[in-house]
């Protein structure tokens, strides 16, 4: 029946399709879903006429500070309540953070209940090990010794592919960037882990969200790298539906010279390195050494600061992640 379109959707699709002995090349269009951005939070809260402001600020542009202000509010808010439909329906619907942080718990109980469903040669207790493992790691490089106390390197390898293969988790993968595309020089050994969701990944650590909703610049250095996961996130959620995203960060672990950027994007034949600051200040040595080893023009600065430039750096927003990924720069 050639002309019968069929729709399969699922978090557990990509291992009912490993089981099929041909993929039907040429007749299949695939598409990578992910929990809601921030733009679509923002649209989800009636906030299109901000969210076109946000679209159409850039570096050489940037917001009236009241909407800069106002964006950041939101943002605390969406690094509380994370992308999950559910959650941010209730959100919408009563605006009570407790209700929200009540749904992310449902959700957690029902994500570990599904890990049998996983593969029948992999322990649950295994992933689940693992998957605990990935939230705590976040923000580092990702060691698999402290992953699991009573497995061996290929069965955490195992677990960590499951929950890659099931969306729970995301690579980043470590590249040397001396040229494009950035995958040609990556090391799959070296790479850091992210969880798929900001509210799962808070409710999990347990971070004080009065905290986040009282402080003036929420600073999330000693909490998780929130910021760093945020970014990644948000690069994933941003580029187009149609492609499998990948992410990479660059290290240089050298005597007395460690240096690192947080994330690597492409533009053309460009590639532009960009640091994260969970504030507003911290020193950039990493980037500045990236730039001048790499004969880069300019770096990326994600933070809580207003569009801006100044020397080789340009300053987003860390809430306009989907404008730097979508511009021409």
């Amino acid at each position: 029946m050639p002309d019968l379109h069929l729709i399969s959707a699922g978090s557990l699709l990509d291992f009912a399709l490993a089981e099929l002995p041909s993929f039907g090349v040429g007749r299949i269009r695939s598409m990578f879903l992910y929990p809601f951005s921030f733009d679509e939070f923002l649209l989800a809260n009636n906030e299109e006429l901000l969210l076109n402001a946000k679209h159409a600020a850039f570096f050489e542009n940037p917001l009236a500070e009241p909407l800069h202000h106002k964006l950041l509010e939101y943002l605390k808010r969406f690094l509380i309540i994370g992308g999950m439909p559910e959650v941010v329906s209730k959100y919408v619907q009563g605006k009570n953070m407790n209700d929200c942080q009540r749904v992310l718990d449902d959700l957690i109980i029902s994500l570990k209940s599904d890990f049998s469903k996983y593969k029948h040669n992999v322990p649950v207790s295994r992933i689940s090990e693992v998957f605990d493992s990935v939230v705590e790691q976040v923000g580092g490089k990702f060691v698999y010794t402290k992953a699991a106390t009573e497995a061996n390197l290929k069965q955490i390898k195992g677990a960590i592919d499951l929950l890659i293969m099931a969306g729970l988790a995301y690579p980043v993968v470590h590249t040397s960037a001396n040229g494009i595309p950035l995958g040609a020089e990556s090391d799959p050994k070296k790479r850091k882990m992210l969880i798929f969701d900001m509210g799962i990944f808070q409710r999990l650590l347990g971070l004080n969200i009065a905290e986040v909703l009282l402080s003036v610049q929420f600073n999330m250095v000693n909490k998780g790298s929130l910021a760093e996961l945020f970014v990644g996130l948000e690069m994933l959620k941003s580029g187009s539906c149609y492609e499998q995203q990948s992410l990479y960060y660059w290290q240089r672990e050298a005597l007395n010279s460690n240096a690192e950027v947080d994330y690597l994007i492409q533009k053309g034949q460009n590639i532009i390195p960009v640091e994260v600051k969970a504030g507003t200040k911290g020193s950039m040595q990493s980037l500045f050494l990236f730039l001048k080893e790499k004969n880069r023009p300019f770096g990326i600065r994600l933070s809580l600061e207003n569009f801006a430039a100044y020397d080789q750096i340009r300053v987003f927003p860390l809430y306009a992640v989907s404008n730097l990924v979508r511009s021409a720069l």
